[in-house]
């Protein structure tokens, strides 16, 4: 396989109602992969609104006008597929892989559901599933230790009004409060064709991709006016850190550190995703070597550093370790900082590189190896970027980056002056 670009075919077509399709055709096996972006996510939504693209990942599985209620799942189920969704603050995006006689079923079930689930969508449902939200707050973020974190370091990382600001998980309050009505008008709003992006690789011809896709989803009218989600590019440094700290029921002092660095897509991000991963992925990236095998102030197996991949707005790199027993929490979050810092002044070795750049290329084929992975990378680089091809980019732009790229990063984003520190203290601690 080669080291860097895409190589498979990719070919696009757009219906007269706005909906982009592309296919990549692969004979390699007889299945298929479908997956639809849409273009709305939590940053999408208005005040008052928040969780509601979450929610939708869930209601878009309860029934549309010819789907029963659960019928979605066991269709593709029963044919030998899988589906699932997921839903983040840049997008949503629905997705199925089915043996490739069952591709016309596939595009059926995803065009009654985009065209269909407001005339089906009831108070009973609506009702279900919010309660099913509800708990999945409680289960994933409440009554986990540690769990909450994402939802702390948002709205420290990002401005009141920015549309990063509140976590895609969104407010138990917005989603009590609004009415049928409200998520109806949601619905319309977005899940629409020309605001969607359909992706199907594997056993297909494109040819026969677009046939279908017109005969399923050419009817299906535009929304024509959507509208834009806030700007959210430019984020002010305030020249402060910032800091907050935590005292729950966990079993021990955890520090996140957290820097906005550049948008996901952008060569700034590339740089920002090779020095996360020298700064925090396994053991031989510089926190472990430091803090758990060095310094031993971490837990061998909780220190780690990532970005979280937001396309439209300066996206998050986060270093984190959980205390060994004895260790402070301001032990700790001395420790993280210093090896943060040290990414401007001590120079990443050629050694530190390599290591990096083959992490980042085993995971990027990692995913390119599947029908399903591939769909996906093709679904977001059409939404988020307008072409499919740009997804050849990003090995390339991982493998171009330089030491000194690097050191100019951290020197500029990475800075105290513009840190934020979520600290979690166990409670016998207070």
């Amino acid at each position: 396989m080669p080291d860097s670009g895409y190589p498979w075919p990719i070919e696009t077509t757009r219906l007269d109602n706005g909906l982009r399709v592309v296919v990549s055709e692969d004979r390699t096996a007889p299945a298929v992969a479908v997956n639809l972006w849409y273009d709305v996510g939590s940053r999408h939504e208005p005040t008052g609104q928040t969780g509601f693209a979450h929610l939708f990942e869930h209601l878009m599985f309860e029934g549309s006008v010819n789907v029963a209620k659960t019928e979605h799942m066991k269709l593709i189920q029963g044919a030998g597929g899988s589906l699932n969704a997921t839903t983040n603050p840049d997008r949503t995006n629905y997705f199925e892989t089915v043996p490739a006689e069952h591709l016309e079923l596939a595009l059926w079930l995803e065009a009654d559901r985009m065209g269909g689930l407001v005339p089906a969508l009831t108070q009973e449902t609506l009702d279900n599933q919010r309660d099913v939200v509800k708990n999945e707050r409680r289960q994933r973020y409440e009554n986990v230790p540690y769990g909450d974190a994402w939802l702390r370091l948002l709205p420290l990382l990002y401005p009141p009004g920015h549309p990063y600001h509140h976590a895609t998980i969104g407010s138990m309050a917005d989603l009590n409060a609004a009415d049928l009505a409200t998520f109806q008008a949601f619905h319309q709003t977005y899940y629409a064709p020309d605001n969607a992006v359909l992706t199907v690789v594997g056993d297909a011809t494109a040819a026969e991709v677009f046939t279908l896709a017109q005969r399923y989803f050419g009817a299906i009218p535009a929304r024509g006016d959507i509208p834009a989600a806030p700007d959210g590019h430019t984020v002010a440094g305030t020249g402060r850190p910032v800091v907050e700290t935590v005292t729950a029921d966990v079993p021990a002092a955890r520090v996140y550190v957290a820097h906005r660095t550049h948008p996901f897509g952008s060569p700034g991000y590339d740089v920002a995703t090779v020095a996360a991963t020298v700064l925090g992925s396994g053991r031989g990236s510089r926190l472990y070597q430091r803090l758990a095998d060095g310094e031993r102030l971490a837990q061998p197996d909780l220190v780690g550093a990532y970005g979280v991949d937001l396309a439209h707005a300066p996206a998050p790199v986060i270093a984190t370790a959980t205390a060994r027993p004895g260790v402070s929490a301001q032990q700790l979050a001395a420790g993280v900082a210093e090896v943060v810092d040290e990414l401007a002044t001590v120079p990443v070795t050629a050694a530190e590189l390599d290591r990096a750049k083959a992490l980042l290329s085993t995971a990027w084929w990692r995913q390119m190896s599947t029908v399903d992975g591939r769909a996906d990378a093709l679904g977001r680089y059409a939404t988020q970027f307008g072409d499919p091809a740009r997804t050849a980019d990003r090995l390339p732009g991982w493998l171009s980056v330089t030491a000194g790229q690097i050191a100019e990063l951290a020197a500029d984003v990475l800075t105290p002056a513009d840190r934020v520190t979520l600290t979690y203290l166990p409670e016998e601690t207070r």
